[in-house]
């Protein structure tokens, strides 16, 4: 008897695209830092995450599994960093700290770009510009310019409504057994 898994890649990357978009509308200004975008980060950009990644794991998807698992761990990560100093519990990073952090993180991403480039164009979209807007992120913190702040905003709405997408995308195309939403696969 054969075991039909389902495709865990949607879950990842729609709790990754909703959780960045949410966040970037704050960097873009839209509103203040609050509980609403501190539960995202826990539970669909942190939790979601790592769940797509030992489903992926499950599945023998090393990309998958590494990607996922690291992503909601770097929610995760991020939540800590913003919520355990406002509560007393460990002083504020530097801005030198952040922007360290940022920088590893977008180097990160970009050499896991370099694992989508026989996939489809959409996931090599969302990698390569989630490196641009982490190394942004790393460019704020050192800069200290708030119009920066407004730009990565815009720039990692793009970034998670392109994961939203290929989410999407990937539950649409199998539920209806062809394709609705291209993701222009890589032709090999």
């Amino acid at each position: 008897m054969s075991e039909k898994l389902a495709n865990p890649a949607p879950l990842g990357l729609l709790g990754f695209g909703m959780t960045t978009i949410l966040l970037n509308l704050h960097n873009a200004g839209f509103y203040g830092f609050d509980s609403m975008i501190v539960a995202m980060g826990i539970a669909y950009g942190g939790l979601a995450q790592i769940i797509a990644g030992v489903a992926e794991f499950r599945k023998g998807n090393t990309f998958g599994t590494a990607a996922f698992s690291s992503y909601g761990l770097f929610w995760l990560s991020l939540v800590i960093l913003k919520l355990f100093p406002s509560l007393g519990w460990f002083e504020t990073p530097s801005a030198e700290a952040m922007a360290a952090y940022f920088f590893m993180w977008g180097l990160f991403t970009f050499i896991m770009f370099f694992g989508t480039l026989k996939t489809n164009r959409v996931l090599q979209f969302v990698f390569l510009s989630l490196a641009v807007l982490f190394w942004l992120l790393t460019a704020k913190e050192l800069s200290g310019l708030a119009e920066l702040g407004t730009i990565l905003g815009y720039e990692g709405i793009i970034c998670g409504g392109s994961a939203m997408y290929l989410g999407l995308a990937e539950i649409i195309n199998e539920a209806n057994g062809e394709t609705v939403f291209p993701v222009f696969p890589v032709e090999s």
